[in-house]
Order: structure tokens, then C-alpha cells, then sequence
């Protein structure tokens, strides 16, 4: 695909490493690392002074968040945005592209991708594969930390691109927009626990699990096959939509498939389901374990 297609929501590889090789990244063009992982399993912030893509600088989604939100990763104020980015030298002219160090080759990239695009910033891209896919293609990596010059970011939250809490249980009566939660299907049904979390979902929304996007190679799939999984579960991209997951990460997945098809107001759930379980009645969260029970 094209970098130029859709506004630039995805980038390849071979067009990011000619960029590097050419000296582009800088005011006009900056990368950012947005890994994260379960503190036991990996270390994010050391594997990127490890190895990174040249020039890029660590993008760290477990500190540019709401702080006093007992939920995770909940999107921070305007300021605080503006000012996390503006230290990693992006401006409101610069082209962004996020990219993370997943096996999958990207889970936690379309997050930032989503963050920057709520804050108002339209040039934005995901690298397509991943860091996975960059190293096994052959392309420059560095321990070599960069020091980007500050710039001046302003930011302005587009509320269109998100939900609340309150919006969702208005929608549970009122069905004015469609839910799709990416969570794999275990959770989704309440089989199975979520990191100690019972499972289930909002009632009416429909499962697309994140992963149904990417190729075995970690790659989006093509938009022809995208728009294929969104008409197999009867989602409307004509219609208003909205995406859910745990915890507001992987349901970035969803905006991110849809916009490649041309929808590009998917509207995503920040608290998904660690708020909606603690917020919503019992009769507002659908599990079969639940029912098996009762």
C-alpha cells in the first residue's frame, strides 16, 4: 500500500528506511518506539536503549496517560499531551509514526496512532509489521539514543473519536451507535478471566478480536479482506461505530482496520471493560459464566 493512500495511516518499511537512510528524520518526520508489555514478561524502555529504529524515541503510553484515573492507560488532558510530545519534538506539522516491538508486530503502535488522532494531529502513521517485521527485513537498527530538539504541540481533543462510561450505558438502551469489542473471544463471552478480571461485555456488542486483522507475518491485511470481516459480523461502516476492549489498547485496532476502509470516525471506548465492570449494574454485563451459574 501506498504511504501516501488514507491520510498516511500506514507506512512500510522500505519507505520508513529510505527515510532514515535519507536523513529525513528530524522536525519534519519523527518515529516513536510505543512499546509496552506486562512488566514480568519484557522490559520495553530497556529493549528500545537496546535496539530502536535510528532516530526514533520512546514513546511511553504507561506515562502519557491520565495519572489519577484508577483505570489504565485513560488519555491524559491537552496540556499534558502537548507537552509529553512537544519534549519528543513533535509539532503540530510533523509527521508521526508509531511503531512497537510485539511478536504479533504491532499491539500497542495504533494506540498512539489513535491518541495523536484524538488530540487533533491528522499525520500519523503506523509502521506496517512492526519492529518484528523492520529487523527480519534486514533494516538499521541502533542503541544510538537521539535527543530531539522541544517543539510546540497544541493539542485539542476531538470528543468525536471518544466515549465515556455515560455514553455507553445511553447506548445500551438507545443502540444509536454499534459496538465491537476486540478482546479474544473467551473474554468476550466470560469463559475465560482477563488478567484475574471476570470477563463478558456491554450487551449488543459484536466480537472482532484484534489479532483477525493481521497476517501470520504481522501485517495489516488488505483492505479487500478487511472489509470481508467487518461484513461477516454484520458491522455497518456506513453506520456510527464504536470500539472496546480491556482496557482501551487493542480496540485502537478497530478504528485503525475501519479507517483503512475509509471510515475514519471510530469512536473508541477509553475505560472499555476494566471501567465497565466496575461502573455498570450486573444486568448491563453479558457473561455465559454468569448465566451458566445462575
Amino acid at each position: 500500500m501506498a504511504p501516501q493512500v488514507l491520510g498516511r495511516a500506514l507506512v512500510t518499511a522500505k519507505w520508513l528506511s529510505e527515510a532514515v537512510r535519507a536523513g529525513r528524520v528530524g522536525t519534519n518526520l519523527r518515529v516513536l518506539d510505543a512499546s509496552w508489555y506486562p512488566p514480568q514478561e519484557r522490559n520495553a524502555r530497556q529493549e528500545f536503549r537496546e535496539r530502536h529504529i535510528p532516530g526514533a524515541s520512546f514513546f511511553d503510553i504507561e506515562e502519557c496517560r491520565d495519572q489519577s484515573s484508577p483505570y489504565d492507560f485513560m488519555l491524559p488532558s491537552e496540556s499534558y499531551f502537548a507537552d509529553y510530545v512537544g519534549r519528543l519534538g513533535v509539532s503540530n506539522d510533523t509527521h508521526v509514526v508509531v511503531y512497537d516491538g510485539d511478536k504479533l508486530g504491532t499491539f500497542y503502535a495504533p494506540r498512539a496512532w489513535w491518541m495523536f488522532r484524538a488530540f487533533g494531529h491528522k499525520e500519523v502513521s503506523v509502521l506496517n509489521g512492526g519492529f518484528k517485521n523492520w529487523v527480519k527485513e534486514g533494516h538499521p537498527v541502533t542503541a544510538e539514543v537521539s535527543q530531539p530538539a522541544p517543539a510546540i504541540f497544541k493539542a485539542k481533543l476531538n470528543t468525536a473519536l471518544l466515549k465515556t462510561f455515560e455514553e455507553m450505558m445511553q447506548n445500551v438502551g438507545s443502540l444509536r451507535f454499534q459496538v465491537v469489542d476486540s478482546r479474544p473471544e473467551g473474554q468476550f463471552r466470560g469463559t475465560e478471566l482477563d488478567q484475574g478480571l471476570e470477563s463478558g461485555h456491554i450487551p449488543g456488542a459484536v466480537n472482532i478480536p484484534f489479532h483477525s486483522f493481521l497476517t501470520e507475518t504481522g501485517h495489516e491485511k488488505s483492505i479487500e479482506e478487511i472489509q470481508q470481516i467487518f461484513r461477516e459480523k454484520e458491522v455497518d461502516l456506513s453506520k456510527p461505530l464504536t470500539a472496546t476492549c480491556r482496557k482501551g489498547v487493542t480496540a485502537c485496532h478497530i478504528a485503525l482496520a475501519a479507517y483503512l476502509c475509509g471510515k475514519r470516525d471510530v469512536a473508541v471506548y477509553d475505560g472499555s471493560w476494566s471501567e465497565w465492570f466496575h461502573r455498570a449494574p450486573p444486568r448491563y454485563q453479558v457473561s455465559e459464566l454468569k448465566r451458566n451459574k445462575a
